[in-house]
């Protein structure tokens, strides 16, 4: 039997407790315009290449923040982002592993990771 299920995954959903700010907080991250709408009041489709991350302040709750990431940023320059992330005010958790990757927090205690791009 074929699956109608496409091995495609469509967007990632982030908890966050402050609509708003989690939207500005995350384009200010990625260096996108923060004009973006929120939809029913708790969505923000954070605009992406590839797969979506979409927040969502309507399933915040302290048992729904992510205690480990559920995906990864990409980036040419570990080093630069690790600098731009902590300059950011973000927690940092790790230093950067094997050259690699970093975890870090968003406002809300979501666990987030950059790793470089392998090329």
């Amino acid at each position: 039997m074929t699956s109608p299920i496409r091995n495609q995954i469509g967007a990632v959903f982030i908890p966050v407790s402050d609509i708003e700010r989690s939207k500005n907080w995350y384009c200010g991250l990625l260096g996108l315009p923060m004009d973006g709408e929120v939809l029913f009041g708790h969505l923000y489709e954070v605009p992406m290449q590839g797969p979506g991350i979409v927040l969502d302040s309507k399933i915040f709750t302290a048992e729904a923040v992510l205690k480990v990431p559920s995906f990864h940023l990409l980036t040419e320059d570990i080093d630069a982002a690790y600098d731009f992330v902590k300059a950011s005010g973000a927690e940092i958790l790790t230093d950067i592993e094997n050259d690699h990757w970093f975890n870090f927090k968003d406002p809300d205690g979501n666990v987030l990771m950059i790793c470089r791009l392998i090329t």
